[in-house]
C-alpha cells in the first residue's frame, strides 16, 4: 500500500507539472471541427487539399489510392487527374514529393507520415492547429501556432487565411510567470474570408480522420447489425426460458 502511494502521488505530480507547462506555455483551447464523415462530397474536398497542401511534405503510406477512389466514389481517371500527382497507379500509396535530406536541411526534422494522424491526435486537435499559426518574428519559419507552440512547420496555407497575431495576457502569482491566450489579431486577409477558410481546414481535416481508419463507416454499420442481432437473440432466449421453466416452481 504504501509503495502504491508513493506511484500515485508521483504520478498526481507529473500531471500536475505537465499542466503547468501546458498553461505556461499559452496553449489555446481545441475547437470543435465539427467534421461530417459520410459526407462523400466533403471528403473528396477534403482529398483535394491534402494532396495540393500537404502531400509535397507529409505522406500517408497506409492508404491507397484506389481506396480513397472506392470510398470517395472516384473513378481511375478522376484519381489520375486529380490526386495521384506522386503516384503512377491506382494501388500505390500516398508517398511524399520530398526528399528525407532535403526535409533534414529546410525543417530540421522529416515531416511525420499522416495516415494516423486522425486516430493519434483526434479532429479537433488538427483543426485548432491548422487555424492557429500566427506571426512569430523570432522562429525560424515566421510563424508559430497556439496549439503545439514552436512547431517546425511552415503556415502553408498563409495564402488562404492571411497572417494573424496572437494575443496573449501574462498573470503572475508566487513569482511565477504565465501566458494565457486571448485571441487573434487580424494583420493581413488572405483569398478566403473567415467562414470559407474554416470550411476549407474542416474538410482537410474530415479527409484526415477518414484515412486513419477507411473502414470505420462500414464498422459502424456492420456494428449496429450486429446489436440488432443480439437483441433479437437475447428476447428469443428469454421466451425460451420461459417456456421450458414454466411449469417448475
Amino acid at each position: 500500500m504504501g509503495k502504491f502511494n508513493v506511484i500515485a502521488r508521483l504520478a498526481g505530480v507529473f500531471v500536475l507539472f505537465a499542466a503547468s507547462q501546458g498553461f505556461a506555455a499559452g496553449g489555446a483551447a481545441l475547437e470543435h471541427a465539427d467534421i461530417e464523415p459520410g459526407n462523400i462530397a466533403s471528403l473528396q474536398r477534403g482529398a483535394r487539399n491534402f494532396m495540393n497542401y500537404c502531400s509535397g511534405c507529409h505522406s500517408a503510406q497506409y492508404v491507397r489510392f484506389s481506396t480513397i477512389g472506392r470510398d470517395l466514389e472516384l473513378s481511375d481517371e478522376q484519381l489520375s487527374e486529380n490526386l495521384m500527382f506522386n503516384a503512377e497507379k491506382p494501388h500505390e500509396v500516398i508517398r511524399v514529393a520530398m526528399s528525407e535530406a532535403d526535409a533534414g536541411r529546410w525543417f530540421g526534422v522529416e515531416p511525420p507520415d499522416l495516415s494516423l494522424i486522425g486516430r493519434a491526435k483526434g479532429a479537433d486537435y488538427i483543426y485548432s492547429f491548422l487555424k492557429g499559426f500566427y506571426v512569430q518574428p523570432e522562429s525560424p519559419t515566421g510563424v508559430d501556432n497556439t496549439v503545439l507552440a514552436g512547431t517546425s512547420m511552415p503556415h502553408v496555407l498563409w495564402e488562404l487565411q492571411g497572417f494573424q497575431q496572437a494575443v496573449f495576457s501574462e498573470h503572475t502569482e508566487d513569482g511565477v510567470t504565465t501566458k494565457h491566450f486571448e485571441g487573434f489579431e487580424v494583420l493581413s486577409e488572405g483569398s478566403l474570408d473567415a467562414e470559407s477558410y474554416d470550411e476549407f481546414v474542416r474538410d482537410t481535416v474530415n479527409f484526415l480522420v477518414y484515412i486513419a481508419e477507411p473502414i470505420r463507416s462500414e464498422r459502424r454499420t456492420l456494428g449496429v447489425w450486429v446489436l440488432m442481432y443480439l437483441i433479437f437473440f437475447w428476447i428469443i432466449a428469454v421466451m425460451l426460458k420461459k417456456q421450458i421453466w414454466k411449469d417448475v416452481k
